[in-house]
């Protein structure tokens, strides 16, 4: 039987607890480095700002695609995670919409370094993108079905025509710092509105 620590977990566990952690800190830091030095970034940097050894990083990522893979699948999880509850939150469906396609802009920024980083793994990234569908367009669905029926938005919007329409209004903003998505897609959502009767 396994010797319990003064915490009441067992040493093997609290050892797993500890590693999770280091791999989501790990993430979180990667996350933040490829968003403002690209995916090129040093492994050194991302290790620093983890505040892990860069032993740490390469036990949990032995590649830099493998690395590139898990923030992917990371920040798909945390944008699919945001939908309910944002809807739980937001002082309307509306709201709760616009609130979550920020996030996604913040997820596809980010996006497009980690896809031209993958695109050389072509069965890695097909996964990745059919994982991304699976996950964000149901969420993203929950929100416009939400949002028509409390009368902000008029029906009929796709959740995949407006994910995609969104994703290409993104295209394009890391070659040019006076284009700014965000604008756009503000007028997008207000072309969306429901037209208030007088």
């Amino acid at each position: 039987m396994a010797a319990e620590s003064p915490a009441g977990q067992s040493p093997s566990r609290g050892k797993r607890s500890d590693a999770q952690r280091n791999r989501q800190t790990v993430l979180a830091a990667a996350a933040e480095v490829f968003a403002t030095s690209g995916v090129d970034a040093p492994i050194r940097r991302i290790a620093s700002r983890a505040g892990v050894g860069m032993g740490t990083v390469y036990r949990h990522f032995p590649t830099r695609a493998d690395l590139v893979t898990a923030v992917y699948h990371h920040q798909i999880e945390e944008c699919a995670e945001a939908g309910p509850t944002l809807l739980a939150d937001a002082d309307s469906p509306l709201d709760a919409l616009r609130q979550w396609i920020d996030l996604f802009v913040d997820f596809l920024v980010t996006k497009h370094g980690l896809a031209d980083a993958l695109q050389s793994d072509s069965d890695r990234f097909a996964a990745l993108h059919t994982y991304f569908l699976d996950r964000l367009l149901p969420v993203c669905a929950q929100l416009l079905d939400a949002a028509v029926e409390s009368g902000d938005i008029r029906p009929g919007t796709q959740p995949y025509e407006l994910m995609r329409g969104i994703g290409n209004l993104c295209v394009g903003r890391d070659d040019d710092p006076r284009y700014d998505p965000r604008r756009l897609i503000a007028l997008l959502l207000a072309g969306l509105r429901q037209p208030r009767t007088p």
